[in-house]
């Protein structure tokens, strides 16, 4: 997933990482100009090596100045755990310079592909190690299926091209969605209706 989101990037860009964990990611990325993170969990970056090549730390999406502008926004394994999606994708869409790229890579939750993979690999261990069902903590982190998460990118942006690991959508363990043309009138249209 992680050289996939990575793939357009040149070095030299404004980008903002939706869900930025550990830092993680930031080994795939050339120099930025500008790299900026939203991440509510100080707590998994704030020892992070990697911290040092971020600009900019915002807890909540909301937090972004509006008159910022990127060249690129991403997430890697982050759309599915986020209860106000629509609102997100509406901020990106604001957020974004023209001809700028939302890049956002899915577990494919949902799917059977998805479910029997970690069944058979993370799940066995969890259940082995803690005697918990791993399935539980599944249905209260990951709130959106890769079809919703579709739904909402498709509603906010006017050019969604996808790709994924696996025999299809339905049946995939990971997707990647990039998305251009920002419908702007539908992203400010639902920003200015939270407000209300």
């Amino acid at each position: 997933m992680h050289r996939r989101i990575a793939k357009n990037a040149l070095g030299g860009e404004s980008t903002l990482e939706i869900g930025a964990g550990t830092l993680n990611h930031l080994r795939y990325e050339p120099n930025h100009t500008a790299y900026d993170i939203v991440e509510p969990a100080h707590y998994q970056f704030e020892n992070s090596p990697s911290l040092s090549r971020v600009r900019n730390v915002y807890h909540d999406m909301a937090e972004v100045p509006p008159d910022t502008r990127y060249d690129r926004i991403i997430s890697i394994a982050t759309f599915e755990h986020i209860c106000n999606l629509p609102e997100v994708v509406a901020h990106t869409g604001l957020l974004l310079k023209p001809g700028g790229q939302l890049r956002a890579a899915i577990p494919a939750e949902g799917g059977p592909l998805w479910k029997l993979g970690w069944m058979l690999t993370t799940g066995r261990e969890f259940k082995r190690r803690y005697g918990l069902e791993y399935e539980l903590i599944m249905r209260s982190e990951h709130v959106n299926t890769w079809n919703e998460v579709a739904d909402v990118l498709n509603y906010f942006f006017q050019r969604v091209e996808f790709s994924f690991l696996g025999l299809s959508r339905a049946l995939s363990f990971y997707q990647v969605y990039i998305c251009r043309d920002p419908d702007r009138a539908k992203c400010l249209e639902y920003a200015q209706q939270l407000k209300s």
